[in-house]
């Protein structure tokens, strides 16, 4: 599969709007989750979890 970039302006890409529009909202945020999964992905790799690690202690 060859990748293709097109270029359009904000607010002429209709098909982009069209295809989340006609999403329900549980199909939507099943998409932004599969998208976040690859981007994290891409990005950590296997190496995913929190950032950083937070203790909680009480001074007293």
């Amino acid at each position: 599969m060859k990748k293709q970039i097109r270029i359009v302006k904000k607010g002429e890409d209709d098909s982009n709007i069209l295809y989340w529009l006609t999403l329900t909202a549980k199909e939507r945020m099943i998409e932004l989750e599969k998208m976040r999964q690859q981007i994290n992905q891409r990005k950590y790799g296997a190496r995913q979890g929190f950032q950083r690690v937070y203790r909680i202690t009480q001074r007293g």
